[in-house]
């Protein structure tokens, strides 16, 4: 692995500035607006192998507090989150939510959305969003199989509220329990406002996961564009979007 300054991108024309909720009582000029604080200028890259990788920019959103107020009073959320793990649904203990493009829980979020088609150059979907609400929530090691096409794919997450653990492992060691951390070999640890990119063949190749922490902690959110250019190997097999089918006979 090698990390480098990504300098590839093209900057957008610097930040953009969106007042958030204002339920804490202070007048609007006591508090900076949400804003989108230029990513591309910021984004580190972390090259996992020859084809795979994650860019990270740590703080790309100002005031983030903003933004967990307005994704989690403004969204409905769901408590029926399951993932089909080999030959059964699992629960996962965490939220689930999402919007439409045209109607974001607050307008900064269209600006990163515009900001992230434009330093990658695809089309992104309406958003996913994720509540993880304490420490007891997480998500264990896997890949968005459920996109199909894996090889060349494109995951951005803005993360709002805590700081949490976010870790990267080679399918290498999925059944290597004896290791530290099972098997992850990359923390990004994101959180407050950092903005993260899975690219390349990062879904191929590498397993993602937040673990439960054994320490209190404040609620973690996470908004996720996901894009697949539908090339290379599709996908075969059961996943949650399709998972398998066993005879009796």
């Amino acid at each position: 692995m090698r990390t480098e300054v990504a300098d590839d991108g093209p900057a957008d024309d610097g930040p953009v500035a969106h007042d958030g909720p204002r339920d804490d009582g202070l007048a609007a000029h006591d508090r900076a607006p949400v804003a989108v604080r230029r990513p591309d200028a910021a984004f580190e890259r972390t090259w996992l192998d020859r084809r795979s990788w994650v860019d990270v920019a740590r703080g790309a959103v100002s005031n983030p507090d903003d933004l967990v107020a307005a994704l989690t009073e403004r969204l409905p959320w769901s408590t029926d989150n399951q993932i089909f793990r080999y030959d059964h649904w699992v629960d996962v203990p965490r939220l689930g939510s999402g919007y439409r493009l045209d109607q974001p829980p607050h307008p900064v979020l269209a600006d990163v959305h515009r900001a992230l088609q434009h330093r990658y150059g695809v089309r992104f979907g309406s958003p996913a969003v994720a509540w993880y609400r304490h420490e007891r929530d997480g998500v264990a090691f896997h890949r968005d199989r459920d996109m199909k096409w894996l090889d060349d794919t494109r995951i951005a997450l803005l993360v709002v509220g805590a700081r949490r653990p976010f870790l990267l492992r080679p399918r290498a060691h999925r059944h290597a329990h004896e290791l530290d951390h099972h098997g992850a070999v990359v923390d990004i640890a994101a959180g407050e406002g950092d903005l993260l990119v899975m690219g390349g063949g990062c879904q191929a190749g590498w397993e993602h996961s937040v673990p439960k922490v054994a320490h209190r902690v404040g609620p973690r959110l996470s908004v996720q564009w996901r894009w697949t250019s539908r090339t290379g190997r599709q996908e075969r097999g059961g996943s949650y979007g399709a998972p398998l089918h066993f005879s009796s006979r």
